[in-house]
């Protein structure tokens, strides 16, 4: 039971949930950086692409943005044990890639805890709105390769190594 208090830290002791208690961690600049792809039929990425990335829903690429933001923003409201912070920045950028729309989402506070869950919540959500706002053209789209690409600012640093540049130490 020891051995996975250590493992976990959302346990207490009698091996229950809990949230972590922050209060001694000193306050620095954290930031994180997620990434989701959104895979189109190729009919889709190409009429997507021809109609200035709009459908009858609206322009895709801007509701997606303000829908990744909120959600960046409400990530305590949906993840039980993460702590309410308020996002001093959130950037979602979004990007067509042939038949892969690439959406990144990066977070920024003063805090004592980081924000990678904002971030990877950020991302999903904004992956999600364009898989709604394009599902009336195909329901054969694919949301993949969710991940943390970045933090910083906590005890440990962590950099995805991808092609081109190294992971960090």
């Amino acid at each position: 039971m020891a051995s996975a208090r250590k493992e976990f830290s959302h346990l207490d002791r009698r091996n229950r949930p809990t949230m972590v208690d922050v209060g001694a961690k000193d306050i620095t600049h954290r930031e994180a950086v997620a990434e989701a792809r959104v895979r189109l039929p190729r009919e889709v990425a190409s009429a997507l692409r021809r109609s200035g990335h709009r459908t009858k829903k609206g322009p895709v690429f801007d509701t997606a943005i303000v829908a990744g933001v909120m959600a960046a923003k409400r990530t305590h409201e949906l993840i039980p044990f993460c702590h309410p912070l308020g996002l001093e920045h959130c950037l979602i950028s979004i990007e067509q890639r042939s038949a892969e729309i690439l959406v990144r989402c990066r977070v920024a506070v003063h805090h004592r805890t980081g924000v990678e869950m904002e971030a990877l919540t950020g991302a999903t959500v904004a992956a999600l709105t364009i898989y709604d706002m394009c599902k009336a053209l195909s329901h054969d789209i694919e949301i993949a390769g969710v991940r943390l690409l970045e933090k910083s600012g906590g005890r440990r640093a962590f950099r995805r190594a991808t092609p081109g540049r190294p992971a960090a130490r």
